[in-house]
């Protein structure tokens, strides 16, 4: 699947402030233009997806939920 096969209207492009690291979910902060948006995802995500600190990435904002593309 590829980020345009998503159908979500609020995505904002950021990079990566600040990374909380649990051991089965973690919190990532995304600085972005519109403010700091914070997702919570499974540890495992952030191994997969190689996200650092610096990453750009695209949060998406689905009502009660936020998940993270790398760029």
């Amino acid at each position: 699947m590829t980020i345009k096969a998503i159908n979500v209207r609020n995505q904002f492009k950021g990079v990566i402030k600040e990374i909380l690291i649990g051991e089965v979910v973690s919190e990532i902060d995304v600085q972005t233009a519109s403010g700091i948006v914070t997702s919570v995802i499974t540890t495992r995500s952030v191994r997969d997806l190689e996200l650092k600190v610096g990453s750009e990435v695209i949060a998406f904002v689905k009502s009660t939920e936020v998940s993270i593309a790398k760029l």
